[in-house]
């Protein structure tokens, strides 16, 4: 499934938009459900409204720019081809955007058209390398704009270029493969927190409204309740934005490892607590 790109624009508006929308849940809550019981789940749900559509864009982001990586080698090396068939650089890279490289393949067509338009090549890679922005087209691009100023067999460049990516690439996915068990550590601990919340409340924190409080200083149920309910929103927020920090090297990539722990959690205490 082939993601849409996301502006950095758009992230910003999920953020505005979605945080305004949280901060309304909450005064909402404040104000009218403080001694209600739907009070901790109206915070809750603000959280989870701040944070589900950033966490989408995140990962449809994530997804884009990691479809851009992947085919770059495929390109690299079809352009090493084209230019030892005697073609220069660019005409190179309009042979290239004529191929299927997925998402790439369209970026490519606009670098191509600005070309056509009287832009030089260096402008158009630039900016092709502003509109995709990912980590190692910023690596590449220096490097191809000083290959192409120095003229001489530019194909020489790029054969261990196309080699340099995809040794990144496949550093890459041996390290989320290694990471991976952390992953299923972390949603395994949360949902053992759960069951042990579970246990607790149901073998220790009965209803003790027919003892004396003089005799017993017992948390009431609803009270334990309500504190199982805040430590386990704590551990699914926080545990999913480490989720993320392990599995794809951002904070931002465990939004949505958050978004899924949160409603795990809360569907168990709505439903088994």
């Amino acid at each position: 499934m082939i993601m849409p790109k996301v502006k950095k624009s758009e992230k910003k508006i999920a953020w505005i938009v979605s945080g305004i929308l949280g901060v309304i849940i909450c005064l909402t809550a404040v104000l009218l459900l403080r001694d209600s019981p739907l009070f901790d789940e109206y915070l809750l749900l603000a959280v989870v409204i701040t944070v589900f559509p950033p966490a989408v864009l995140d990962y449809a982001d994530y997804r884009w720019k990691r479809s851009i990586d992947k085919h770059l080698p495929d390109l690299f090396r079809s352009i090493v081809q084209a230019q030892k068939t005697g073609m220069t650089l660019p005409q190179a890279l309009e042979e290239a955007s004529k191929r299927n490289y997925g998402t790439l393949t369209k970026e490519l067509k606009k670098m191509v058209a600005q070309m056509s338009w009287g832009v030089s090549f260096e402008e158009a890679l630039q900016s092709f390398g502003k509109r995709v922005d990912t980590a190692l087209i910023g690596r590449t691009i220096p490097l191809i704009i000083e290959a192409h100023r120095s003229g001489g067999k530019v194909e020489e460049v790029f054969d261990p270029l196309e080699k340099f990516v995809q040794t990144i690439l496949t550093f890459d996915t041996e390290r989320k493969t290694q990471t991976r068990p952390y992953l299923a550590i972390i949603y395994v601990a949360f949902f053992v927190f759960l069951f042990t919340i579970i246990m607790l409340f149901k073998s220790f924190f009965v209803d003790v409204s027919d003892f004396s409080t003089t005799q017993f200083a017992l948390m009431s149920p609803k009270e334990a309740r309500s504190v199982f309910f805040h430590m386990n929103a704590i551990q699914a927020f926080f545990g999913g934005l480490v989720a993320g920090k392990m599995g794809e090297g951002t904070v931002g990539g465990g939004l949505k490892h958050s978004v899924i722990l949160l409603v795990c959690g809360y569907l168990t205490f709505k439903f088994v607590v």
